[in-house]
């Protein structure tokens, strides 16, 4: 019975949000006082004493507070540093670099490439934005498909967005995991490795079938050179990429500073480094502080003039978004602690117990599903990463998906990667991403779901099945 008010809460959630427009925080937070409330009222009729969930009110700001205090700054400086790369040019500027070493021969690779790394910091509905003025541009001078760069840029764009840190979805799908702030650098990496292919089926798919579609590209656009002329002076390349690649270098040098390299006498792991080093290199390489000292090098390479403009306007704006994400985060959070506060991971543990399809790779692919079917179901990804790592946490163990390599959780990181692949799955007339690729392209809907629609099915699919190869290798 707990199990199918679970069901109907999640049912509940994505009716709300996509029939109703209610906003995704206040949906989930509902959901949870209804799904706590209903499991109390089952747990009094079938004669429990004590009441399954004692004190409703104190789980649910529990849950809320515990994942703001893990994860808050973490989103805040992520979300600023992605806002100081979008309004300082800073974007412009990686998709300059990117352009200038693969050339104009290959528009379609270098689109899918200049996608997937601005991706990484700045929300993909941004980042198109930011980027289609060289999208069309490059149609103009090359005379490829609008179309197919249309789609090979949104494509690279989101392979990131769902996948890889520090955007604020798959940080939260890590803390509600369990993963803790050691883990976030190889939630990175392995995001990385998941997302090339990832990236790779949507430019196949640009090439392929998006080549062939209808496109109409508006001859009073803008050219690059043009919009590249509103910033001013660009920074330069290491002042672009910098406030992306020391944070990551920095949690990667944490990392290894704690590697166990032996053990001593007494059976006492020994670290790579020892004494002042290692405080020095974990203090640097804990997340929350690699990615201030990335929104540091941000500041002072990146902002124009340090101003009331820059320094009270944009971070004022790049606040509010992160304020969004930070919220439906945290009533995650909530609903994810009263989920753990009911026998409902006992009861699934029995269900599954000597079940193997539903454990290892039969698990990820489980939650791959559930993520899709959010996804599909409410239109945003980044909800999607929150509900389902919400749903998956107290599920893990019967899964199969508590594996440990060394200090690495890898079972929970391969977690995260198959939310997110379901998390792409699909894009369409309710997600917002949608609408920006297909009006800045001047795409028809038909066109629409050919181009973009398929495209992010085909990523979310090709996703799911590197994930599985790996759980199959790794767990």
């Amino acid at each position: 019975m707990i199990l199918l008010l679970l069901l109907l809460s999640i049912i509940f959630i994505v009716y709300a949000t996509a029939k109703w427009k209610l906003h995704p925080f206040l949906s989930i937070i509902s959901s949870t006082y209804i799904f706590a409330l209903l499991t109390n009222l089952v747990g009094t009729l079938n004669g429990v004493e004590k009441p399954l969930i004692a004190d409703i009110g104190k789980e649910i700001a529990g849950g809320f507070g515990s994942i703001i205090t893990s994860i808050g700054l973490v989103i805040i400086f992520g979300t600023l540093i992605g806002k100081i790369l979008e309004n300082s040019g800073a974007a412009v500027k990686m998709a300059e670099v990117v352009l200038r070493l693969l050339g104009d021969r290959h528009p379609a690779i270098a689109m899918t490439v200049i996608g997937w790394i601005v991706s990484i910091p700045v929300f993909c509905d941004s980042g198109y934005v930011i980027l289609s003025s060289l999208k069309k541009s490059l149609a103009k001078k090359t005379g490829v498909s609008a179309v197919t760069l249309a789609v090979a840029l949104s494509t690279g764009l989101y392979a990131t967005h769902t996948l890889v840190p520090p955007t604020p979805g798959p940080i939260a799908a890590a803390t509600n995991v369990g993963i803790g702030p050691d883990g976030l650098f190889w939630v990175i990496v392995i995001g990385l490795i998941v997302s090339i292919p990832v990236a790779l089926a949507g430019h196949v798919w640009a090439r392929r079938v998006a080549d062939k579609l209808p496109a109409e590209l508006d001859e009073a656009t803008e050219t690059f050179e043009e919009y590249k002329r509103r910033f001013g002076s660009l920074p330069s390349g290491f002042a672009a990429f910098a406030p992306i690649l020391i944070p990551i270098i920095l949690m990667a040098i944490g990392s290894f500073a704690n590697f166990p390299v032996s053990a001593d006498a007494q059976g006492n792991k020994v670290l790579m480094t020892s004494g002042f080093t290692n405080t020095l290199l974990t203090f640097l390489g804990t997340p929350v502080n690699a990615l201030f000292v990335g929104l540091l090098f941000a500041i002072f390479c990146l902002l124009p003039k340090r101003n009331e403009e820059t320094l009270t306007k944009w971070m004022g704006d790049g606040l509010l978004d992160s304020a969004i994400i930070i919220m439906i985060t945290g009533a995650g959070g909530a609903l994810g602690a009263v989920i753990k506060a009911t026998p409902i991971a006992d009861y699934i543990k029995t269900l599954l117990d000597g079940n193997v399809a539903f454990v290892g790779v039969g698990g990820l692919i489980v939650i791959f599903l559930i993520a899709a079917v959010i996804k599909t179901a409410q239109g945003s990804s980044t909800a999607s990463l929150v509900i389902t790592s919400t749903i998956a946490m107290p599920l893990l163990p019967s899964l199969g998906l508590d594996a440990m390599m060394g200090t690495i959780p890898i079972g929970q990181m391969l977690t995260v990667m198959a939310i997110g692949c379901g998390a792409m799955v699909v894009s369409h007339v309710n997600d917002s991403y949608f609408w920006v690729v297909t009006q800045f392209s001047k795409m028809s809907l038909t066109t629409a779901y050919r181009a973009q629609t398929l495209a992010t099915l085909v990523q979310g699919i090709t996703g799911i099945v590197v994930v599985a190869i790996l759980g199959l290798i790794l767990l």
